[in-house]
């Protein structure tokens, strides 16, 4: 899932994303629209800016896809400074301009989370959450 109010970059992510052979679910410009598409599909990783059309809602996104629907979040963004403490709950961030080796390398850190609960080396350029850099019980560091 892709949340960006940018629609070319959407784009640019989605074929980013489906060239490196994930299912792109949907792609949504601002909170409500973010919620009808993870209610509609439960995605397993979110792509998410912190600035949107309705304002700074990422961070509450970012929370509820964590929360409610179990999903793996990464913040693509230009302003980090404006990603709360904790990135709630999200893995971590990539500052904007970014470029589609990041964005693979991101992609791939991502499903060795999501399926097997480690963390591995944190792609270049990608800023990890800090409460991955000391993980509870259950997420076990590579």
């Amino acid at each position: 899932m892709i949340v960006e109010d940018q629609a070319i970059l959407a784009m640019e992510v989605e074929m980013v994303l489906t060239d490196a052979g994930c299912d792109v679910v949907g792609c949504a410009m601002d909170q409500e629209s973010a919620f009808a598409v993870a209610d509609r599909e439960r995605p397993d990783l979110a792509f998410v800016d912190v600035n949107l059309l309705d304002g700074l809602t990422g961070p509450q996104i970012a929370h509820r896809l964590v929360e409610d629907y179990g999903s793996a979040v990464v913040f693509l963004t230009a302003n980090p400074e404006q990603i709360p403490e904790g990135f709630a709950g999200a893995l971590g961030a990539v500052s904007k301009p970014f470029d589609e080796a990041t964005l693979r390398a991101v992609v791939a850190f991502a499903r060795q989370f999501i399926f097997h609960r480690t963390v591995g080396e944190a792609p270049r350029r990608f800023r990890l959450a800090p409460w991955l850099r000391t993980p509870p019980a259950d997420i076990a560091p590579h």
